[in-house]
């Protein structure tokens, strides 16, 4: 009976949500009822069953939940206009370009009147129904800090009557950036998951970031980052199935079995990074990604990987975005083609910038293990291994500390 819970969390949440957002016009109150229903669910159903429409059941159950609360506190003057909206009677929006209410409950989240980091925190727990642990751990905060970010974003798009709605035609181009910037990072989380107690893949979050970037594909069918993110995200996504072993342990692309990835989403994320191309556009981050995964999934084996055009990828990309994780990354393809010791020089100059980042310490630890400077590479496994939030990740690398001579 948890399981069937736990499924429907993953598939209704965002619906429920974003059904009670539209009707009642406060996100504080679509989460709370939300939550209640599903509370609500975790007694019933082992005693009830299964309602044949989990998705109905809670949304009818959480629309109680709501109407009670709001019906305590119309003795609140402020809390009138809230209680008027129970009867419903405004005449319909003309239809957005495309109808989806999560897609709008999106855009409302990724308000540039807040902050990145707010945008992507409170769709992670609005859209994406992680719970604010799970969200502090990817943001490396506390929880109460991450829970006031939440309450205070929740409150400045009440106070600042941010509409609820798929922005215009016109304002689309201007807004989709930042909508790009929070996909891509709710893609990010569930492809490597970083809550203790979670999947170590949550198939469920990566699912919604490509709906949603395909829905914002259909909207700006001509922008050339949106087609981008989402061939990043297919040929990442293809991958998914080989890259957890049956043991729980992360697999690496260089080990992973490439007949078990995805034809057909390789096939079209390969389409959309040639369709970007044949556009003669100077790319943008997100398809110099792309192309960079284009390469890696164009190869039968990992040694038939063009190791050259990674890095002139990488050249690229550092152009566009001098980040220090992007030029990790660049060291790494570097060490496949200059060997780890140049590699390693680029490395241990990030240290100021990724001291607190696992990937800097497990890229590290390999480059020193190729290296044979065993008792250097075990150091930096142990810092990696702390600061894993991934099981699957953390397993890898301590399988692969534990082989050292």
């Amino acid at each position: 009976m948890t399981d069937a819970v736990t499924r429907a969390h993953r598939a209704e949440w965002a619906r429920v949500v974003a059904a009670l957002t539209k009707r009642f016009g406060d996100l504080d109150i679509a989460e709370e009822a939300t939550a209640e229903a599903f509370a609500t669910a975790v007694e019933r159903w082992p005693v009830d069953g299964v309602p044949p429409n989990p998705g109905g059941w809670l949304t009818t159950t959480a629309n109680r939940k709501a109407i009670d609360r709001i019906r305590r506190e119309t003795k609140r003057v402020d809390k009138q206009k809230e209680a008027a909206m129970l009867y419903d009677d405004d005449p319909p929006e003309p239809p957005a370009a495309i109808d989806d209410e999560r897609l709008r409950l999106f855009f409302t989240c990724c308000h540039p009147a807040l902050a990145m980091e707010t945008r992507v925190a409170l769709t992670l727990r609005m859209v994406g129904g992680l719970t604010v642990a799970e969200i502090a751990r990817a943001f490396l905060v506390q929880e109460t800090a991450m829970g006031q970010r939440i309450t205070r974003a929740k409150a400045k798009i009440k106070a600042a009557r941010i509409p609820y709605r798929v922005p215009s035609t016109e304002d689309l181009p201007v807004r989709v950036s930042g909508v790009l910037g929070v996909l891509f990072l709710v893609f990010n989380e569930g492809y490597l998951a970083t809550g203790a107690d979670t999947d170590p893949v949550r198939q469920d979050l990566t699912a919604e970031a490509i709906r949603l970037t395909r829905l914002i594909r259909a909207l700006l069918p001509n922008d050339g980052e949106v087609a981008g993110l989402l061939a990043l995200m297919l040929l990442t996504e293809a991958r998914r199935t080989a890259r957890v072993s049956a043991g729980g342990e992360l697999v690496t692309l260089g080990e992973q079995d490439r007949g078990a990835w995805d034809a057909a989403l390789v096939a079209e994320g390969h389409r959309l990074v040639r369709e970007r191309l044949a556009a003669g556009e100077a790319p943008g981050r997100y398809q110099i990604l792309a192309a960079i995964n284009a390469v890696h999934t164009s190869a039968r084996d990992v040694r038939d990987t063009d190791w050259s055009q990674v890095v002139a990828l990488y050249d690229q990309l550092v152009r566009l975005d001098p980040s220090p994780i992007v030029a990790l990354n660049r060291a790494v393809a570097v060490a496949e083609l200059d060997g780890p010791e140049v590699a390693l020089a680029t490395v241990d100059r990030l240290e100021p910038k990724l001291a607190g980042y696992h990937a800097y310490h497990a890229a590290r630890a390999d480059l020193l293990r190729r290296l044979g400077r065993s008792d250097q590479s075990r150091a930096a496994y142990d810092q990696a291994i702390a600061l894993a939030g991934n099981t699957a990740e953390a397993a890898y690398l301590t399988r692969r500390r534990d082989q050292l001579g």
